[in-house]
């Protein structure tokens, strides 16, 4: 915001290395980041670092409270690689995937068939679910909150990784299904859990909703970037799907009512 008295700032835009490509990430958050790479955000920080000859440098900071304001609003780095559409205190990219919740059970049991959480063999079953999450209230609404078990939400994945202790309490039997954010559940299950199957939920038609659109985020005003990686983006989406289902995410379409199509 400009003060008067004072000289204008610089075009926002300047504040964009040209030299790299500068990610601010979670050092512990996979699948989606760590400091030794081994995440799909890591992958794709690297699929636009080359598409820009250059390299890839990161500023860690743990995904919880401040994150945007010490790294991207501190000029520490340049974009967020996976930021949900719409929120205001970045400016987001097109979007580069859509994905959604799902519902995560054993493959060879009763529940592989069940595709709603209206579906009537959920009933007086243990549930778990990130405490605060958008399926919270569909959970609510047909009667499945009573025997919940709840993770908690915003943690320090160096210290705390409530959805992998959800699914190894699902491998172990402490708890009947969970309901996880596919991107977290998709690669997870696939890497570590293979005897569980993850079910996007596309059939629930009533608020809120339970899928998102994914982007990049920038400073507010940098629309000269925003612009060159919407363009990376549209050049490079057939990329970027195959990286993404090679993770493991459930990808769907616009809507969030049907599997995105792999034609």
């Amino acid at each position: 915001m400009l003060t008067f008295g004072t000289a204008a700032p610089a075009q926002t835009s300047d504040l964009v290395s040209d030299t790299a490509f500068r990610v601010c990430a979670d050092p512990a958050n996979l699948p989606m980041s760590n400091e030794t790479g081994e995440g799909y955000e890591n992958a794709l920080a690297e699929l636009f670092a080359a598409k820009l000859d250059r390299p890839v440098q990161y500023t860690w900071y743990p995904m919880a409270t401040g994150f945007v304001r010490n790294t991207l609003l501190a000029g520490q780095c340049d974009v967020i690689v996976g930021y949900a559409q719409g929120e205001e205190l970045v400016l987001n990219t097109n979007h580069y995937m859509t994905s959604a919740y799902t519902l995560v059970v054993p493959a060879d049991g009763p529940l592989a068939e069940v595709t709603t959480l209206s579906d009537p063999a959920l009933q007086g079953l243990e549930i778990g679910i990130v405490a605060g999450s958008p399926p919270a209230t569909h959970m609510a609404r047909n009667g499945l909150i009573g025997k919940a078990r709840a993770y908690n939400l915003v943690v320090d994945r160096r210290v705390e990784s409530p959805v992998l202790d959800m699914l190894d309490d699902l491998e172990t039997g402490e708890i009947d299904a969970a309901i996880v954010w596919g991107p977290l559940a998709g690669p997870l299950v696939k890497s570590d859990h293979p005897d569980l199957a993850v079910i996007p939920l596309l059939e629930e038609t009533l608020p809120p909703r339970l899928f998102f659109r994914i982007t990049m985020g920038v400073r507010q005003g940098e629309k000269v970037w925003q612009r060159e990686l919407n363009s990376l983006i549209r050049r490079n989406q057939e990329e970027i799907d195959a990286l993404l289902r090679d993770a493991g995410v459930p990808l769907v379409n616009d809507m969030g009512d049907a599997p995105k199509d792999s034609g």
